[in-house]
């Protein structure tokens, strides 16, 4: 019985090396429009219960610019769409120190207060971010990861293991929401810099310089450096260092985007 069992092992290790992490997705009922619903459904947990606690943003000038620069990229988002399903985006500001910014898929997003404020950031800054974590959404990330889950055996129920890490009601819970898409199950390093490149674009299109998106990983090495070596080989993140340089070698690509879309301003 043990040959047959390896050569089973073999096969189906051939068939989801083939299939991809986001067909094997796909198969497990992670799919696009089943992640959407879930993260739609926990989403509005999320913000439930940051209003009960009180940290839901709605009325400061933080919040205001947050959703500002939100609405003026999210056509371009909505135009990057390549996923077959319409995304209901909706962002929501939380008070927090926390410097983070999240996004679930189908759109539903997240901006501290922290990572605003704390790191002064402009205009340009806060659309870098949210142009990232757009990003994060526009290419499935979440999905993806999903995919490797079964293929490498960690996760057994795929949709159910993603939502779980948004069902919590308290506040530790709200200030670490991204759990499940995020902190626990970090997006990878090529994931992490797919979303720097395409939030490059995005910002760029909506009329903020792409330039700004480096200032935000200088003022980020001033609050939290990570460039030490060994973290840096330890890390599923980029360091910040290698962000600012990938960063500064696209910008020839997406810096007449940003001047063509002054002109149509």
């Amino acid at each position: 019985m043990k040959q047959p069992n390896r050569l089973w092992a073999l096969c189906l290790s051939a068939v989801l090396a083939v299939s991809g992490c986001m067909a094997v997705a796909e198969m497990t009922g992670a799919d696009t429009q089943s992640l959407n619903a879930q993260a739609a459904k926990s989403y509005a947990q999320v913000v439930n219960a940051a209003q009960q606690k009180g940290v839901l943003d709605t009325t400061s000038q933080t919040a205001r610019r947050v959703h500002t620069i939100f609405n003026n990229i999210k056509p371009y988002a909505e135009a990057a769409n390549q996923t077959g399903v319409r995304f209901d985006w909706q962002m929501n500001v939380i008070r927090s120190d926390e410097l983070n910014a999240w996004a679930m898929p189908g759109g539903k997003m997240a901006v501290y207060t922290g990572i605003v404020e704390k790191l002064n950031l402009t205009d340009g800054e806060i659309a870098a971010i949210i142009g990232h974590e757009m990003t994060h959404a526009l290419h499935e990330h979440s999905k993806k990861d999903a995919g490797q889950k079964v293929i490498t055996g960690v996760a057994a129920a795929v949709v159910g293991s993603v939502a779980s890490a948004y069902t919590g009601t308290d506040l530790t819970s709200i200030t670490n929401i991204a759990a499940g898409l995020g902190i626990d199950r970090p997006f990878s390093r090529s994931q992490e810099t797919d979303a720097d490149m395409g939030g490059l674009r995005l910002m760029a299109q909506a009329g903020y310089n792409p330039e700004e998106a480096v200032s935000v990983w200088e003022k980020m090495n001033k609050a939290n450096n990570n460039n030490n070596v060994i973290l840096g080989i330890l890390s599923t993140h980029p360091t910040n260092n290698a962000r600012i340089e990938n960063i500064r070698k696209a910008l020839p690509q997406v810096m007449p985007i940003y001047q063509q879309s002054k002109v149509k301003w």
